[in-house]
């Protein structure tokens, strides 16, 4: 697994929680979406995501 595909995994991961979680227990869960979202926009931009930083010192490759 590379690092763009750990951080589209873990994306997907954390959205699809996150709606469950608005579902079952409150509305407000949906801000975590908007940030995910928000997060990922600015990487498209600037190439550079917190996870990313996580995701190479686990040792995935480029």
């Amino acid at each position: 697994m590379t690092v763009n595909q750990g951080l589209r995994a873990l994306a997907g991961i954390v959205i699809m929680a996150s709606a469950i979680l608005a579902y079952f227990i409150s509305p407000y869960w949906l801000i975590l979406n908007g940030f995910v979202g928000l997060n990922l926009l600015q990487s498209a931009f600037t190439d550079w995501c917190p996870a990313m930083v996580m995701f190479r010192k686990m040792g995935l490759k480029e």
